[in-house]
């Protein structure tokens, strides 16, 4: 009888025309969400596009005329788009001894080798500091907490020195080697592998499975969301960094581009059509962050937890 009373009102809600069907649907859910939730909602939702006035005021600034870059006050928008600024830029480099491409190869060939670099020596090295029972284990640890109180300017002449007495100023070397010892990345690795179930580990090597296999098969996927943190943090880190090009090259031909627009910029930030300049490449230098942080966002909002559920 149950069942066929529900089977009967089942059958009048569909019957019932459309509109009406959809202010019943509204009315339970005005007695789900409460005026405290829509407010909440509606607060939140205000503050997230409140944030997103910089990267839309960032992308229409690119795009501006000469005349409406100096308009007082500033407009978000832009009226009349045009590429002339990012004409002004590609010409003002293709008329150099370097070509802008050059720069931006450079970058490319830098921040990948330096992701790779970086995620395999802070994997491991979280992986053996969480999982692994050795001597000395409590000063190592120790030390990369100290090393995360140090500033980094107080760290560019012993990277200079060793650099330098490698023999790796002018290669692409002096750009990556700085940046794989990361000690945020080591301690952010190991915090995530430390909650990693030991039982998983012993169960894999009760079934014969070596230290790499386990690292490559169970460990990296569980850590995924810290590896994507990592990713991002070192991505931005290495693609705005100008102290290898600085102190490491004094080739033209590797420097990188953030090296290049940071010195276009200081030397046309007092001209008008330097203005123009700086603003193409603002936004040059902000789209690749952008993309990346959009590719990894799901995972660094990861948990451990749900991860190893999953």
């Amino acid at each position: 009888m149950g069942n066929l009373a529900s089977e009967r009102i089942g059958t009048t809600v569909e019957a019932l025309p459309y509109p009406k069907r959809l202010t019943g649907r509204l009315r339970r859910l005005r007695k789900q969400v409460s005026w405290f939730q829509v407010t909440l909602i509606v607060f939140l939702t205000g503050i997230g596009l409140f944030m997103l006035l910089p990267i839309i005021f960032l992308f229409n600034n690119a795009f501006k005329p000469l005349n409406e870059l100096f308009l007082f006050p500033p407009t978000i928008w832009v009226k009349a788009p045009t590429m002339r600024n990012f004409e002004r830029l590609f010409l003002h480099s293709a008329a150099g001894v370097v070509p802008f491409t050059r720069y931006l190869f450079n970058s490319v060939i830098v921040v990948a080798l330096t992701l790779v670099s970086v995620i395999l020596a802070s994997t491991m090295a979280g992986y053996v500091l969480a999982k692994h029972r050795f001597h000395f284990k409590t000063l190592v640890m120790s030390l990369i907490m100290i090393s995360l109180m140090f500033a980094p300017e107080t760290v560019s002449i012993p990277r200079y020195i060793i650099v330098s007495g490698l023999g790796m100023t002018n290669t692409y070397f002096a750009h990556i080697l700085p940046f794989i010892a990361s000690p945020v990345a080591v301690f952010l690795m190991k915090q995530f592998i430390d909650q990693v179930p030991d039982a998983l580990i012993e169960a894999a090597k009760l079934d014969g499975a070596g230290d790499m296999f386990i690292f490559t098969r169970i460990i990296i996927p569980l850590i995924a969301p810290a590896v994507a943190t990592i990713s991002i943090i070192t991505f931005q880190a290495v693609y705005l960094d100008i102290e290898g090009s600085s102190l490491y090259t004094q080739k033209e031909t590797m420097k990188t581009l953030a090296y290049y627009v940071s010195s276009l910029t200081a030397n046309l930030q007092n001209s008008v059509a330097g203005q123009s300049i700086a603003a193409a490449c603002a936004l040059l230098m902000f789209i690749p962050n952008l993309v990346m942080f959009l590719l990894f966002q799901r995972k660094m909002i990861q948990t451990m937890l749900h991860s190893g559920v999953k």
